[in-house]
């Protein structure tokens, strides 16, 4: 069986868990989220391979590279990432992936970024089932009305995160 590295990774702003497979990133994700089985079985059915605790380096530069995030000394990952999920889910993420920071869009933009337009329900069920929070900016996705929406770590933390983009690197 095929082994995921996971490290948990605790921060004032928020508890990670981290996972790589492969020397990449497959897991970077809120630890106490309500989708946290569904994400956990869904990577480890698609990579046919169980969690191991066990660190390595690139579990390390993921935890360097939150801690200069959170500390606003750092607005672009440099990570390899491996995404986990449906094709659909897939070019979401890549299209989320490419709003910058301090940024924000709606689904509705999201959709229209990938070309289906009336995608808008299923660009937010994929929004939810990112497993790269934080790497993946799903934090940077707000309401067609500019209201904060779900989020994984909850809606005060992502009124945190997009505070603390928005009062950096301006």
């Amino acid at each position: 069986m095929n082994q995921i590295n996971i490290q948990h990774f605790k921060h004032p702003y928020a508890e990670f868990v981290l996972g790589s497979y492969d020397g990449k990133l497959c897991l970077c994700d809120f630890r106490y989220r309500k989708m946290r089985s569904t994400v956990d079985d869904r990577i480890k059915r698609s990579l046919n391979a169980e969690f191991v605790e066990r660190n390595d380096d690139v579990l390390e530069s993921t935890k360097t590279q939150l801690e200069e995030y959170f500390l606003g000394e750092r607005s672009v990952f440099d990570i390899p990432l491996l995404l986990v999920g449906t094709d659909f889910q897939k070019s979401v993420w890549g299209a989320l992936n490419k709003v910058k920071y301090g940024d924000i869009v709606t689904y509705q933009d999201l959709a229209l970024s990938i070309g289906n337009e009336s995608a808008v329900r299923a660009v937010g069920n994929a929004n939810g089932a990112n497993g790269l929070a934080i790497i993946i900016p799903c934090h940077r996705v707000i309401g067609s009305q500019g209201e904060l929406v779900g989020y994984g770590g909850g809606l005060s933390l992502k009124k945190r995160l997009l505070e603390l983009e928005r009062n950096l690197f301006i």
